[in-house]
């Protein structure tokens, strides 16, 4: 499902560009330029830098919906659950690939 920024369950900050949305349950997973959005009309579960986040893991098992696990560093922040249904899986394994090309920029950085 294609996501307009005016039809995200949270606000983009000025000047920030949405880069792709998917529908996962329970929640809306969104990558921006500057932050990974796990959100629904009624909360936010995650919304960090996408250097905050310490692993993605994407499971992937014939006949069931795949799943999506988003860990932080911080632990005050949960890790997200997401399961992808199978029309939404080529936006959210492009959503791992630019978080992993971002984590591991960011760690040649440091």
């Amino acid at each position: 499902m294609e996501h307009r920024s005016d039809a995200l369950p949270f606000r983009l900050t000025d000047g920030e560009i949405l880069i792709l949305a998917a529908s996962t349950e329970p929640e809306v997973l969104a990558i921006t330029d500057r932050r990974v959005v796990v959100a629904s009309e009624y909360r936010t579960a995650l919304d960090l830098p996408i250097e905050g986040l310490r692993r993605i893991q994407l499971d992937i098992e014939v006949g069931r919906p795949a799943t999506l696990v988003l860990v932080p560093h911080v632990p005050q922040h949960p890790p997200q659950v997401l399961a992808v249904p199978h029309e939404e899986l080529e936006a959210v394994t492009q959503a791992t690939y630019l978080i992993g090309r971002r984590l591991h920029s960011a760690g040649e950085r440091s």
